[in-house]
């Protein structure tokens, strides 16, 4: 009898836990995961996946959690460089008086490619490898996002007043033509319509956006029912709650990516979780405008696909996915008033999966499987801070931190090594960062 001969392979990982995803709520110890061209070729224990394969290199973490890339479900990147301008104030005070007087000033390509490349250097210090999307100038975006090799959807910018991205209404569905037509087929970046919200959105902007969205097959993306004062508004001028609104003009839907949703129904959760409506959760920006509570718990109960993002770094203010599923996990709790919704494997598989699945991406990423990309994080638990370890997934949602990020792969490639980012060069995104700073502070003296 002769024996099989090995496997080949790019890269063997090889760690004291891995945590697929999916299955849900699994933790594999002493397992490897086996990766060739970028794509997942197997999930085994250590010591078969040694005699099995023959790898061109192996990464060895016994004291590791391997887990799927974070989905950062919901960002404003670009306004990483905005990070602190204006705080403890409430949204529409925030956005109005501050914010946007701010980003006509600095608005441009350089703008947005700067944010971009320092959100991107953050996000992977914290095992974030995939995200999605909404500001403006996406054509910048989306090459910035793949000239680093990061994973995102793009959004398409609709809002109904002029910016330095476009002018008129044609003008913005125009581009947003031009833009999805120069990243349709690529590997890493994809496209979504992003309307900014209902209230800076007119009917037939949106109704052109459903036909557009059926057409080019893409999500939308878009803030809903995410203050009282935007319902209240809503009801005003329209005679509706804006889901419903949404609704009459045919876009409450699987497309739909709805975020925040601090003000719904039980008959409006129930309706998301019939139409395949996806909820991204934005817990920290939403406590720091006071914009008030999504009901997690209940929308998961009802079986709405419920995801989690950061917001953008003016509002929350970090780029945090480890931190922000804890806020979600311990929030949530309190707003259901039950100690055991929402548990820790529950709010992972948000932060992973769920994310995924609200993008469109799940068939590539969101859980360590056969046939997915290899995009993963490892996280050291060794640290005395993440000890004794009784159960991994509490570790990793109630006790790490994303200072215990040590290894990141997107496609299989190496994107951080022993807290070493590999491709940028942190001291020189620092530098651009604080020419930033003295650029703005000057506008606003």
């Amino acid at each position: 009898m002769t024996e099989s001969i090995p496997q080949p392979c790019d890269l063997l990982i090889e760690a004291g836990w891995v945590v697929p995803v999916e299955p849900h709520g699994v933790v594999l110890e002493r397992h490897a995961v086996a990766i060739r061209d970028g794509v997942i070729l197997a999930v085994l224990p250590a010591a078969e996946a040694r005699a099995r394969f023959a790898a061109g290199r192996i990464v060895s973490r016994p004291d590791g959690a391997l887990i799927p890339g974070l989905v950062n479900a919901h960002t404003h990147n670009p306004m990483t460089l905005l990070r602190g301008v204006a705080d403890d104030l409430p949204l529409k005070v925030w956005l109005q008086q501050h914010i946007w007087p701010v980003e006509a000033a600095v608005i441009g390509p350089e703008f947005v490619a700067d944010g971009v490349t320092l959100a991107i250097a953050e996000m992977l210090r914290g095992g974030t490898t995939c995200v999605n999307e909404n500001y403006f100038f996406p054509d910048v975006q989306a090459a910035t996002y793949r000239r680093h090799g990061f994973r995102a959807r793009i959004g398409l910018p609709v809002i109904d007043f002029p910016t330095a991205w476009a002018k008129t209404d044609d003008e913005y569905f125009d581009r947003a033509g031009e833009v999805h037509d120069q990243w349709r087929g690529d590997a890493l970046i994809d496209t979504a319509f992003a309307p900014h919200a209902p209230y800076t959105v007119s009917d037939a902007s949106f109704e052109r956006i459903r036909m557009l969205a059926d057409q080019l097959d893409v999500p939308v993306h878009l803030h809903l029912h995410e203050t009282a004062q935007e319902v209240e508004q809503s009801l005003a001028e329209h005679g509706q709650r804006p889901l419903a609104r949404l609704d009459r003009l045919g876009l409450v839907n699987d497309r739909l990516i709805a975020v925040h949703m601090t003000q719904v129904t039980e008959a409006e959760m129930r309706q998301c979780a019939e139409r395949g409506v996806s909820v991204v959760h934005c817990p920290e920006s939403n406590l720091k405008l006071a914009s008030g509570f999504c009901p997690a718990c209940a929308l998961e109960r009802v079986g709405v696909n419920l995801a989690i993002g950061t917001d953008g770094c003016a509002s929350n203010n970090d780029l945090d996915m480890l931190g922000e599923t804890r806020t979600a996990a311990i929030l949530a709790k309190a707003v259901a008033g039950d100690a055991g919704a929402f548990d820790a494997a529950t709010a992972l598989r948000a932060a992973t999966l769920g994310g995924a699945k609200a993008i469109g991406f799940d068939h590539l990423v969101g859980s360590i499987e056969p046939g997915k990309q290899a995009d993963l994080a490892c996280i050291d638990l060794s640290p005395l801070e993440t000890q004794p370890l009784h159960h991994v997934f509490s570790q990793l949602v109630y006790a790490t931190g994303r200072h215990q990020v040590g290894d990141v792969w997107i496609a299989g490639r190496e994107k951080l090594v022993a807290r070493e980012l590999v491709d940028l060069d942190a001291a020189a995104v620092v530098a651009n960062a604080r020419q930033w700073r003295e650029r703005i502070a000057a506008i606003r003296r």
